[in-house]
């Protein structure tokens, strides 16, 4: 079991616990910043976010209102990671240490948390080593995502990326393959789906955007048979990742 790394925080409001938050080493997904207001204490909370991979918002008041939980916000909110985010490296060392071909599920611009935290619990049940998720237009790892992932998150690395593109291809010169899910594929039981591979899942209403398509060794579709011809993009993955571990399994 990895090591539980959860913040007790989610909505973290006021300069100073912001401020704090920063310098402790918590993971702050997104920063909201009343647009504006660039005194010294803000100013040094943006030079403690562009160290990392923080998104800075400067949005009016109103938005921080609804926002806030405390009404107490004094011009900033930052948004924490419920769970620690991994690293792409500690997602194949788990492979390694396991002695399996590396499984990894990448998806692309994921925006509900429910769908997010079910992929995650999947991804574990088919002993995927870990998931990546981009930095940008995407939901990070908040505290509905852990809720609906049921514990997943404690066994299963999520790691994110600024770049799912060149992450992809870096992971190519170390010998892993990628597999995107389209609906002009070919059909998943017709696909090899062995070795060290990458399984990519695209957004809930576009699917998978073209560039991280073009970067894909192979699309594979889910045979369907209905009167509509699309799936929940968790369900789908669903299905895709347990025909990879059917595969991996030796086809039985």
């Amino acid at each position: 079991m990895m090591e539980e790394k959860r913040y007790n925080e989610f909505l973290i409001e006021g300069r100073n616990a912001v401020l704090e938050a920063f310098r402790s080493g918590k993971t702050i997904d997104k920063l909201y910043i009343l647009d504006g207001c660039k005194d010294g204490p803000i100013q040094s909370i943006v030079r403690e976010a562009k160290k990392g991979d923080t998104i800075i918002n400067f949005v009016d008041k109103e938005r921080l209102e609804r926002l806030s939980e405390t009404g107490k916000h004094q011009g900033v909110i930052a948004q924490a990671a419920a769970y620690e985010y991994a690293e792409v490296e500690d997602i194949l060392k788990l492979a390694e240490e396991k002695g399996e071909a590396p499984f990894l599920i990448l998806l692309d611009g994921i925006e509900d948390p429910h769908n997010l935290g079910a992929m995650i619990r999947t991804a574990n049940l088919v002993g995927a080593h870990g998931v990546i998720i981009p930095k940008h237009r995407a939901v990070g790892l908040t505290a509905t995502v852990a809720k609906t992932s049921a514990g997943a998150l404690n066994y299963t690395p999520v790691a994110k990326v600024t770049n799912l593109t060149q992450t992809m291809e870096d992971l190519k010169k170390r010998g892993i393959w990628f597999v995107c899910a389209a609906m002009d594929g070919d059909v998943m039981y017709r696909t090899n789906l062995t070795g060290p591979i990458g399984l990519v899942i695209g957004n809930e209403g576009s699917g998978v955007s073209r560039l991280v398509r073009e970067h894909c060794d192979f699309t594979a579709s889910i045979p369907m048979k209905g009167d509509i011809d699309s799936l929940n993009a968790s369900v789908a993955m669903g299905v895709l990742s347990y025909e990879i571990l059917r595969q991996r399994m030796g086809g039985k």
